[in-house]
């Protein structure tokens, strides 16, 4: 390695130091030193797995960058290549993952992700093994050398200091049913040389009853996905299922049963019909279902009962906004699709909405919100970073804010 790159190692070490030793979120900080060791070694992905040593005795991926959706995925000591560090206590260095014995395959097949190679070093506080880091496939292809192996080390060693000054709980996923499966979606607009490919292998899962935030930059491919997900567009290859169906390539009327039935949309637009009372415009969405929430009832859960006889044109930003919730709540959908729902609104309005939608997810249903407001990201069980096409980062939060407690 060249003296260069030796000094880059350095101090991202003592970057990673300080950011152990000052942050306020602990959680945050081991993130982000994840990430500066994956960007240093110039990897596609990192993990952090946690060992549940007081509880089932499996270990549990607790933080992520790039690669596949581990969530609701553990391992046994001993399964599986971060199975057999934890058990054993020893770095293990895998040029080649798909033809070692250990390898814990049906990860590969549950994520779409293929994994090539791995640094894999325990994470040892002063008694035992609490679990390891793993750094998976060096984008150029080459092979970790000592050095790269060394830096894993040394975040490993700093986080279990950090693990045992500031006693931080590295926590456990739920596995909880995937409502919805994306496996390798790709989807392409245009023909020959117009053509732009907007999703670019979308690997993900959703689990039921949780409230996911998608984030990234414009042009990543969030509404796009969304749109797939809601039945609104369909993918150009890979495969979409919902509660175990497969709808990678259905016909329009098997897409709009779809629609009807298992999923709420709430758009930035509002998209209320003008010329309908707000209770009339969720009579007509309730008219389509065989089994709907009443208008009444659903213009009391997001607190207009008494604007019912009023057209949009009466209402402010957020009440229309509200009466669309209720729009999306009449159809008892399975998931609730959310595109932007803020971004119109001011702050306070923001949040008197953002309270609403807090309700709905305490109620247990699904929620996918597409935002470009970070702070938003807070009140979610997870947060999915989207970037050129792609799922780049996959962030678990334990302890989701609730919508007053938002600033911006």
């Amino acid at each position: 390695m060249s003296t260069n790159n030796r000094i880059g190692y350095t101090q991202v070490v003592w970057e990673i130091t300080r950011l152990l030793q000052e942050a306020e979120s602990l959680e945050d900080a081991l993130r982000t030193s994840l990430e500066e060791v994956v960007k240093a070694v110039g990897a596609e992905a990192g993990t952090v797995w946690a060992y549940n040593v007081s509880g089932d005795k499996r270990i549990y991926p607790s933080f992520w960058i790039g690669g596949g959706d581990l969530t609701g995925l553990s391992l046994a000591p001993g399964e599986g290549i971060a199975g057999t560090v934890v058990a054993e206590g020893k770095t293990t260095v895998v040029r080649d993952c798909q033809k070692d014995a250990r390898w814990a395959g049906r990860f590969d097949e549950e994520t779409g992700f293929v994994t090539r190679s791995m640094v894999c070093v325990p994470l040892v506080n002063k008694y035992q093994v609490i679990g390891c880091i793993q750094i998976i496939n060096k984008k150029d292809g080459s092979l970790y050398n000592d050095d790269d192996v060394s830096l894993c080390e040394d975040l490993a060693m700093l986080t279990a200091i950090a693990v045992d000054g500031r006693g931080l709980n590295l926590g456990f996923t739920e596995g909880k049913k995937a409502i919805i499966s994306l496996r390798d979606v790709k989807k392409t607009f245009g023909d020959g040389e117009n053509q732009i490919q907007v999703l670019k292998g979308v690997n993900l899962d959703v689990r039921e009853g949780e409230f996911l935030v998608i984030l990234g930059e414009s042009g990543c491919g969030k509404s796009t996905m969304l749109n797939i997900v809601g039945g609104m567009d369909q993918l150009t290859s890979g495969t979409f299922l919902f509660d175990g169906k497969d709808y990678s390539h259905a016909d329009e009327k098997t897409l709009t049963m779809y629609r009807r039935h298992s999923v709420g949309f709430i758009f930035q637009a509002y998209n209320l019909m003008p010329t309908l009372t707000a209770e009339e415009n969720l009579d007509f969405i309730g008219e389509l279902c065989d089994d709907h929430l009443g208008a009444e009832e659903a213009l009391e859960s997001v607190g207009l009962s008494q604007r019912k006889e009023d057209y949009p044109a009466q209402m402010s930003g957020g009440q229309q906004q509200r009466v669309s919730i209720a729009r999306a709540l009449v159809k008892k959908p399975r998931i609730i699709l959310a595109d932007e729902p803020t971004a119109a609104l001011d702050y306070e309005t923001s949040i008197e909405v953002l309270t609403v939608l807090e309700k709905v997810i305490q109620s247990g249903t699904t929620l996918l919100m597409v935002t470009h407001n970070e702070e938003i990201a807070k009140m979610a069980n997870r947060v999915i970073c989207m970037k050129g096409g792609v799922v780049a980062e996959v962030v678990m939060n334990r302890h989701p804010a609730s919508a007053k407690e938002l600033v911006w």
